[in-house]
């Protein structure tokens, strides 16, 4: 047992912060989960909803062509929506990580601001 003090400064600077650094990276890692970033830049020019023609058997080139015209713009298609879903998970990745910045910065300032607040308080009394 300690003094309460040294207790809460404890509590305060060295076991609060890894729990607040550890709930950080679940909330990044759920995000990079949630908006499927790894596997979306895996399937990156794979076929949107995997829309593709078979060329069949034979060799026809008017359906050759067709089919190859319909798979190409099929995968442009997908690269196109896959970039923008990257972009908005990255974007939000971003977001969380500032905010976990801000919301850790704040907690090291708690104590400080309390105390301000309290001298800030009898100066208004008094």
């Amino acid at each position: 047992m300690g003094n309460i003090f040294f207790l809460y400064l404890e509590w305060h600077f060295l076991d609060r912060p890894k729990s607040i650094l550890r709930g950080w990276g679940n909330c990044l890692k759920f995000n990079l989960n949630y908006w499927s970033v790894p596997v979306l830049l895996k399937t990156f020019f794979s076929p949107w909803r995997r829309y593709r023609y078979s060329y069949g058997k034979g060799f026809d080139l008017k359906r050759w062509i067709e089919a190859f015209s319909f798979n190409i713009i099929s995968r442009t298609i997908g690269a196109i929506m896959r970039s923008f879903l990257v972009v908005a998970g990255l974007a939000t990745e971003i977001i969380v990580l500032l905010a976990g910045v801000a919301v850790f910065l704040c907690w090291l300032a708690l104590p400080v601001l309390l105390v301000l607040g309290i001298f800030y308080g009898f100066k208004i009394l008094f």
